[in-house]
């Protein structure tokens, strides 16, 4: 099921932006990536504000269907987890008092008291377990019913508030993973008399946070209205009602941005990165992020040698892609964990990362990796893109520069955009293929539960049947370490094996493109919108 899932993201990922034209010369005046914001500063009351997806409308708003930027950059403020990421990227308690495990194996939540839906019926334990085992349902169809709840054994009422979750395997990361999704609560009785409607327009969803649904005008835009109830009255959102459009044209995009008719968004295409910059009714801030752009093996032709794959990294000159295609708003990758991409244990982490083969080109060390090289190397490598997104055009060619280099020849190939998902979930489109492009993301801040999906021989995102025991061996002892440090250390190992071995070939680092008019300020700009309620915090600007 995750893969179905990560299809979605595929598909959807390419509308990131058009070409990315502009400044050629690297970042666009007054943007850096050395000091990346992870809040802005905080607002006051506010009627309305408007807000853009740059990657189209929900398909649906029930948060077991949301898995993809438009549903979960809107689901985020209306149904919420028993935990909750934080913009700084820790995870709080929020529809759980607190947890406990001893083992990593067995999760106890006291639920919080006194929380209550939008229609003024309290949540109850009861609508909590509903909620978690809406995951296991298949009639459901839970698009994260994959690699972390596929490891649940049992969710129980184990007390008047206390919900017993039992995994199958020990998982340190699952706590956190209660702050996706994976966590929400909905009720229950709701739930069950929408039926089929259920996440539409017609049926709508029940939850408990701090924004309900309004109007909903199908292509066009969905309205989130304040609730006024909400169960915690520190975080009572400041908007009375935030307008949410579809607009997904780069230029429109731009336009409705500089001239106010939008007042914000996240992801903000490529191309508008000059004409942000330089307007004069707000601000173009560049965040902490999860996300990265990567190539994907598929096991097929020469990029399915380790050593094709290292001397293509080693070739490939990714601070010019960070600066130029990204005009400055990405860093070059030095790992397939994204920089800062955690939420504890900094010092290991970080400590890991600077013993990391650095990201400068090395001519010299690509030809010697290619000599370990026991494949044909006369044979072209393919790698698949979607064809309207040119800016992944300029990524291979920058990546096939590098390729002559050392003897080798990469050729891009482009495809619909419809078809370019199916790569993500059918092995039958990768058939022929050598590679192909992400634009990809961690759920949570914790390294561990990213290199999972893909290096471990069952992982969702394992695209290319790699397996090694050792692997999967470090893989399971990190899941069973409750202590941060201990995680991280073996983390850590688990990262130079994944750089040795490049199931995917690390690009960039993009930082989180949020502009702000001058009028709303408040929202975080780091990379947790999609599961934390953003819109609660955009407030007028004072």
């Amino acid at each position: 099921m995750k893969k179905r899932t990560v299809a979605i993201f595929g598909v959807l990922a390419v509308a990131l932006s058009g070409c990315a034209a502009g400044n050629t010369d690297g970042a666009a005046p007054g943007l850096s990536t050395d000091d990346l914001a992870v809040t802005t500063p905080a607002g006051g009351e506010l009627d309305l504000a408007t807000w853009n997806l740059p990657f189209g409308e929900p398909a649906s708003i029930d948060p077991i269907k949301a898995y993809n930027y438009p549903e979960n950059t809107v689901v985020a403020n209306l149904c919420e987890g028993l935990m909750q990421l934080q913009p700084d990227y820790s995870i709080a308690p929020n529809l759980a008092e607190s947890v406990e495990s001893q083992d990593a194996s067995t999760w106890i939540y006291t639920i919080r008291q006194g929380v209550e839906f939008w229609d003024g019926e309290p949540m109850t334990t009861d609508d909590v377990v509903y909620s978690l085992g809406r995951q296991l349902d298949p009639n459901e169809g839970s698009y994260w019913a994959g690699d972390v709840a596929g490891n649940i054994a049992s969710i129980e009422k184990t007390g008047d508030w206390e919900v017993t979750v039992s995994l199958t395997r020990p998982d340190a990361t699952f706590n956190s993973y209660l702050a996706t999704p994976i966590g929400n609560v909905v009720e229950q009785a709701h739930r069950v008399a929408a039926g089929d409607t259920y996440g539409t327009p017609a049926g709508g969803v029940m939850c408990t946070g701090p924004y309900s649904v309004g109007a909903w005008n199908q292509g066009q835009s969905i309205s989130l209205e304040r609730n006024d109830n909400y169960w915690n009255a520190q975080k009572v959102a400041k908007t009375a009602q935030v307008d949410i459009s579809f607009i997904v044209d780069a230029a429109a995009i731009s336009n409705a941005l500089s001239t106010g008719a939008i007042d914000g968004s996240y992801d903000v295409p490529l191309g508008s990165i000059a004409t942000l910059e330089s307007a004069t009714n707000g601000s173009l801030i560049l965040g902490r992020s999860l996300q990265i752009i990567a190539i994907i093996g598929t096991g097929n032709g020469a990029f399915a040698d380790p050593a094709v794959r290292q001397a293509l990294m080693l070739a490939t000159d990714r601070e010019a892609i960070a600066a130029t295609v990204f005009e400055g708003t990405a860093e070059a990758s030095s790992s397939l964990v994204p920089n800062n991409a955690w939420s504890y244990a900094n010092d290991v982490f970080e400590e890991g990362r600077a013993d990391l083969r650095p990201t400068a080109v090395d001519i010299e060390a690509a030809k010697e990796a290619l000599k370990a090289a026991t494949t044909d190397l006369t044979q072209p490598i393919s790698i698949v893109y979607p064809s309207e997104r040119t800016y992944y055009a300029d990524i291979i060619s920058e990546i096939s520069n590098g390729a002559s280099a050392i003897g080798l020849t990469v050729v891009p190939e482009g495809v619909p955009s419809a078809q370019f998902g199916a790569f993500f979930s059918d092995p039958e489109a990768r058939a022929g293929h050598d590679a192909f492009v992400t634009a990809n993301y961690m759920d949570i801040p914790d390294p561990l539960a990213f290199l999972r999906t893909i290096l471990g021989s069952a992982g969702g995102q394992n695209y290319n049947a790699y397996s090694n025991a050792e692997v999967d061996g470090l893989l399971a002892d990190a899941g069973a370490a409750s202590d941060n440090e201990d995680r991280a250390t073996i983390v850590n190992e688990i990262q130079e094996l994944a750089m040795a071995e490049l199931p995917w070939i690390p690009i960039v680092d993009p930082s989180v493109r949020l502009f702000l008019n001058d009028r709303v300020t408040g929202v975080p700009a780091s990379f947790v919108y999609l599961y934390y309620p953003w819109a609660a915090d955009l407030g007028a600007a004072e």
